[in-house]
């Protein structure tokens, strides 16, 4: 970096907002992908869990244990499955949701209180119709909770998919680092991945206080 050089470029910020969007939207798509396919990959694993218990230790293990691999082993563990594609990027993200996801979904359905069951089951609910209609909701505020985790943490994972010849901010970050020093390509990299984790974040919140408005009103 040129001493006389100023901390930020916003001329080349200007110049280069074509390419600033396009990484960016390459984010979103690899964070909404990513986050959709392993909620309803770990809600079906969560509900497997609570029918059978003895499954709950097994799938944790697994989760957990892919959880704890480095990103870019795992990455280089899909190369040869998937290749130096999307679909790489995304399975190993979506990997990396199961163990919050499949963990809080379980802890959300369990801490429904017996008292509710119980109450819903004596209306004349079945199993299915006391579970949509009464457990599910009451779970809600928990579940989403451990969704916006899950979010905040993948929109940090996918600027590493940069490393196999993906897009999204950390090509921003990482290729200016690597190639040549830029510091302003970096500024905006960063900022702009912390902006999209505070925005996800608060659009998840938003989402649960429209689905569970009793909750929003009882201060949860």
């Amino acid at each position: 970096m040129n001493a006389d050089e100023p901390f930020i470029r916003f001329d080349w910020i200007i110049d280069n907002l074509g390419q600033i969007g396009q990484r960016l939207g390459e984010h979103v798509l690899m964070v909404v992908a990513s986050v959709l396919i392993g909620f309803v990959i770990s809600f079906g694993l969560a509900l497997l869990a609570r029918s059978h218990r003895w499954t709950y230790g097994p799938i944790i293990a697994v989760t957990s244990t892919l959880y704890a691999i480095p990103s870019l082993a795992l990455f280089v563990l899909l190369i040869p499955i998937t290749g130096l594609s999307l679909t790489t990027g995304i399975v190993a993200l979506v990997l990396y949701t199961l163990l919050i996801l499949v963990r809080n979904i379980v802890v959300a359905l369990d801490g429904v209180p017996p008292e509710v069951v119980e109450a819903a089951t004596g209306m004349g609910y079945g199993p299915l119709q006391r579970f949509w209609r009464v457990e599910l909701p009451v779970a809600t505020p928990v579940i989403v909770a451990g969704l916006r985790i899950a979010t905040v943490t993948t929109v940090g994972l996918v600027a590493i998919t940069t490393f196999i010849g993906l897009g999204g901010l950390g090509y921003l970050i990482i290729n200016s680092g690597t190639r040549r020093f830029f510091p302003t390509s970096i500024y905006v990299g960063v900022a702009l991945c912390v902006v999209l984790a505070v925005v996800a974040d608060l659009l998840l919140l938003w989402l649960q206080r429209r689905l569970t408005p009793w909750a929003a009103a009882q201060g949860r």
